[in-house]
């Protein structure tokens, strides 16, 4: 059983595809591994009479040769992706209870590929976080250990990466807003990739900052992601920003080839103080890719040290306004006042319904979009947004793809940033830019720290170039030969 939680999607699909093995053999396998990591907190609800009729109705289409590439597979589902008639909160107490009467697209997709859901998983509340330590539903633990010392997954994708890296899971679905999707994957061992804006249905997902917010996935490894993406992706007339252009063949994309393109290496990227081994990994990474016959240019995105504050101007604006329609009245938390009045159970339930860090960038968010500060704070960071997206355009003048660290450090102690929100902002340092540009971008594993701890680097493309970000991973991982795993201390 344990042998099969250890498979990769693309191997589970060619042994599911021979008659090797069943759909529902591997769906046993993966419920048990959910219920043997309870220790890491990855799933607030389980489905496994969901997922083992799901398995079922796999096999049959096996069987008629009717099968996809996530036909039959076991994967866990992130609390913001709407599942019909099961658990979907985002991790919040306000949206308590909430069983919606809709299937998000992605997941509907997956579904109609015939994936198996293994459940619902963990993260920062409302997705607003880096170390998946704001959840409702409490932190979620990093399979990687620091000795005997735990260390978060980061976030917000926390129970998507921790599920995925401990094998209780063979893919997951993530989201990505600021970098929720590449800095878990970082901290993780995974490979989590973003696609650009508009690639992926936002129908059904929980909302955010809507014109950041992205579906994407966390897998074991670079072709597996293709092949989940591939699943996922696609136009959708219920999403107004969902964009109708043909879903690639994005396994294809993986020739290993990628002779005469040119990587760019922004500048800008070299912080002070940045840790000297992820440095000596970046360099590192950019050797690999000279060695498969590309041609390293150095760029500049001179806006890149405006990012970070753009993005926690733009983003909380948005969440406070996509967040006010928790009120108490429809579904979800609702926390009376004796003799009160309708705005005292408003604010009794916000109070309530909402954890420190929400609460937090509504505020934020709510003051950058009132009277009299609105030009000066929202307005000016929508116009510097579009320099960095012009940045970007520039510098895809020149190059094929860019080549960056995907995180400042490998993964940390839990409680050692959660007190100081800037010092946890800076975790997004890297991953921030692309998302304000709405590029397609990834995480790949490339080595460990001193501590033994995984560390990423990032391949950030053209938008729509999907195919090109795929490639340059898959060569980044085929030199990295990263085949570390976490020791399995949570059973």
């Amino acid at each position: 059983m344990t042998e099969l939680t250890k498979l990769k999607i693309a191997e589970a699909r060619d042994l599911l595809a021979k008659g090797d093995i069943t759909s529902r053999e591997l769906t046993d396998a993966h419920i048990a591994a959910v219920d043997a990591a309870g220790e890491l907190n990855a799933y607030i609800a389980k489905t496994p009479e969901i997922a083992l009729a799901q398995a079922d109705a796999a096999d049959a289409k096996i069987k008629a040769g009717d099968a996809k590439g996530m036909t039959g597979i076991p994967v866990g589902i992130k609390d913001l992706f709407s599942t019909k008639g099961v658990h979907t909160q985002a991790c919040s107490h306000i949206l308590d209870g909430f069983k919606p009467e809709y299937e998000s697209t992605v997941t509907q997709n997956l579904w109609d590929d015939g994936a198996v859901m293994l459940g619902k998983l963990n993260m920062d509340e409302f997705a607003m976080g880096s170390s998946n330590e704001t959840s409702y539903y409490g932190p979620v633990k990093n399979p990687w250990r620091r000795g005997d010392t735990d260390t978060v997954p980061g976030g917000s994708s926390g129970g998507s990466v921790a599920s995925v890296a401990g094998f209780a899971a063979m893919g997951a679905t993530a989201s990505d807003t600021g970098g929720s999707i590449r800095q878990p994957a970082s901290f993780t061992g995974t490979f989590g990739f973003k696609p650009t804006y508009g690639r992926c249905s936002r129908y059904g997902m929980v909302a955010f900052a809507s014109s950041l917010d992205q579906a994407g996935t966390i897998t074991r490894d670079v072709r597996d992601g293709a092949i989940m993406m591939e699943s996922i992706a696609g136009f959708d007339a219920k999403d107004s920003t969902s964009v109708d252009m043909p879903v690639p063949n994005f396994e294809a994309a993986l020739t290993g080839d990628i002779r005469g393109m040119k990587i760019g290496i922004p500048q800008e990227y070299h912080l002070a103080g940045m840790p000297g081994e992820i440095e000596a990994l970046w360099h590192q990474g950019i050797e690999w890719l000279k060695a498969a016959g590309a041609e390293v240019v150095d760029i500049n995105l001179p806006h890149t040290k405006y990012a970070l504050p753009t993005y926690y101007i733009v983003a909380p604006a948005e969440a406070s306004s996509n967040l006010a329609r928790y009120d108490g009245v429809r579904y979800g938390l609702r926390e009376t006042v004796e003799g009160g009045s309708l705005a005292d159970m408003y604010e009794a339930t916000r109070a309530a319904g909402f954890g420190d860090e929400v609460k937090r960038r509504i505020m934020i968010g709510t003051y950058v979009l009132s009277a009299g500060y609105y030009d000066a704070y929202y307005l000016k960071a929508q116009k510097v947004r579009q320099l960095i997206s012009d940045d970007f355009k520039r510098a895809f003048q020149q190059v094929d793809a860019i080549l960056t660290p995907t995180a400042p450090s490998a993964a940390f102690a839990p409680g050692e940033k959660s007190d100081d929100p800037l010092a946890m902002y800076l975790n997004d340092v890297f991953t921030v830019p692309a998302s304000l540009a709405g590029l397609p971008g990834s995480s790949v594993p490339a080595g460990l720290d001193a501590n033994g701890l995984p560390l990423g680097l990032q391949i950030l493309g053209k938008p729509w170039d999907e195919e090109t970000v795929f490639k340059v991973s898959g060569v980044l991982e085929e030199a990295a030969a990263f085949t570390a795993e976490p020791k399995i201390w949570w059973r």
